[in-house]
Parts: C-alpha cells; structure tokens; sequence
C-alpha cells in the first residue's frame, strides 16, 4: 500500500513537472536527493556503528543486566505476567536503555530478539494458534512491547541530533528539551493506553 502512494506522489509530481516547463528542477533535486541521501547514510552509518559498538560493551560488561534491575519495578508493572527470569526481560531492557538514547536503529536488534523471545514464550504457554500460513496471535505483552517501543522517552535524541548537524542546523540538540517533553506525554499516553488495554483483556478471559 506505502508504495503505491510513494509512486503515485512521485507519478503526480513527474506529471505536474511536464505541464509547468519545470522537469529540470525536478531532475536537478533528484540528483541532489540522491547526494545527500548516500551523505546522510554515511554519517548515521557511522553514529549508529559507535552505538550498537557501545550497547554490545555493555552487554558484555554486565551493564545491561545492571539496568535490567534498575528498570525491573517498570517491567514488572507492564509485563506483569512474564517470568523473572526469561530472557525477553533483558531484551526489552535493552530496546528500552537504547531508545532513552535516542538510539532508534540500535535499539532495533534488540526489539526483535525481544519479539522472538515473547513468542517462544507464547509457545510455552501453549497459546499461539498456528495456521497454515504461519500467522501468529500477538500476545498481550508483544503488544505492550510494540507500543512502549513506538512511543519510547527519549532523554537525548541521537540520532535527530545527528541528522539536523547533517543538515546544517546551527543548535543541533535544541531539540533535546522539546523531544524529551514530547516522547514523555506519548510515553505517559501509551503507558495508559496498555493498562486499559491489559485489564480489559483480562476482565475477558475471566
């Protein structure tokens, strides 16, 4: 569906442009579209390389499991009904710490290791329905999981930070304070969106 509307945004412009006598500006902004997007890849190739370098030390030195424990009350509060000791608690620990960076594409790894994690869960529990095409019922933390992860807080935007100074912007972490502000009231919104969410789901399986 995405990309027939790219393509026909892309369709309506080429039109547009032949009409108006203006196909060399939309040729010439391709061409620079195109520059500054290879431009941009390299500079995030780069950022997200120091990150996901980073988050792996972390890993490994055992920081990650110390913040497991430090954000386990928030765990336990929205996943209520995952064991202690499974392994998608330190996978969603570890989305959750990369997306308080700002860590969108670092954090991403994680998520779906977390995913996975929450499906074998599933399977333990004996509550996935599999179909023939291989579809699965997303379970009630996958879900909690999912809109935590879109609406993540955000304490410094990484990643904004390093597209606006891609793009010449003169106060690139200006955006911190009204970032933080906004990811908090999505964080907060999602947050009681779930719990309503939660409790009708369980109000109907009793």
């Amino acid at each position: 569906m995405m990309n027939m509307i790219w393509a026909g945004m892309i369709l309506i412009g080429i039109i547009y442009a032949a009409l108006t006598g203006t196909m060399d500006a939309v040729t010439n902004a391709a061409i620079d579209s195109a520059k500054d997007a290879v431009s941009l890849c390299i500079t995030m190739l780069g950022v997200t390389s120091l990150w996901v370098g980073l988050m792996e030390i972390a890993r490994s030195a055992g920081l990650i499991r110390v913040l497991t424990k430090v954000i386990s009350p928030f765990i336990d509060m929205m996943f209520p009904r995952i064991p202690k000791a499974h392994r998608s608690r330190e996978y969603i620990a570890t989305n959750m710490v990369a997306n308080l960076l700002g860590l969108g594409w670092a954090a991403t790894p994680a998520g779906l290791e977390a995913m996975k994690a929450l499906s074998d869960l599933e399977e333990e529990r004996g509550r996935i329905t599999r179909m023939e095409n291989k579809i699965h019922i997303a379970s009630d933390e996958m879900c909690t999981f999912l809109v935590i992860n879109i609406s993540s807080l955000q304490l410094i935007p990484v990643n904004i930070i390093a597209y606006r100074s891609q793009y010449g912007s003169v106060n690139p972490a200006a955006i911190i304070a009204p970032g933080l502000i906004a990811t908090l009231i999505s964080t907060l919104a999602g947050i009681v969106f779930c719990r309503q969410c939660m409790k009708l789901s369980h109000k109907n399986r009793t």
